[in-house]
């Protein structure tokens, strides 16, 4: 991402995600012939669900991949539902609102590891067009 630069080396995250993320539970992957194309994290904390990780092959943006992703998320938490997106990252912050989140917070990135300007989302029900 242009925008928001990875604030950590690539293995220091392959650490993390398979030291703590995976652990943690609630990652789901999408496969397409044995072959991981994408992946979402979700957690709850304090009455709230939290869609804290989604990553899609860029290659397959737009195939509908996240939309199932995000369905079986809301299949299994309970609402409301919050995610942090970066406010320059236009193709998720369209995909969420099209899904019927709703932004509630902009912030000015101090407060996440890239300092990149984020937006706080939030679902209180989900569109049945989307």
């Amino acid at each position: 991402m242009p925008y928001a630069p990875s604030a950590h080396p690539d293995e220091e995250l392959r650490e993390w995600v398979a030291g703590q993320l995976l652990p943690s539970g609630g990652v789901i992957v999408a496969e397409i012939k044995g072959a991981v194309v994408a992946a979402m994290h979700t957690e709850q904390a304090e009455g709230i669900s939290w869609f804290t990780q989604m990553a899609v092959d860029p290659a397959l943006v737009g195939k509908g991949i996240g939309s199932l992703l995000l369905a079986h998320a809301l299949r299994t938490l309970p609402l409301p539902l919050r995610l942090y997106t970066f406010q320059a990252n236009a193709g998720a912050r369209r995909f969420y609102e099209r899904h019927g989140f709703c932004a509630i917070k902009f912030t000015d990135g101090q407060a996440n590891e890239e300092r990149c300007p984020d937006v706080l989302y939030e679902l209180h029900a989900p569109r049945t067009e989307a």
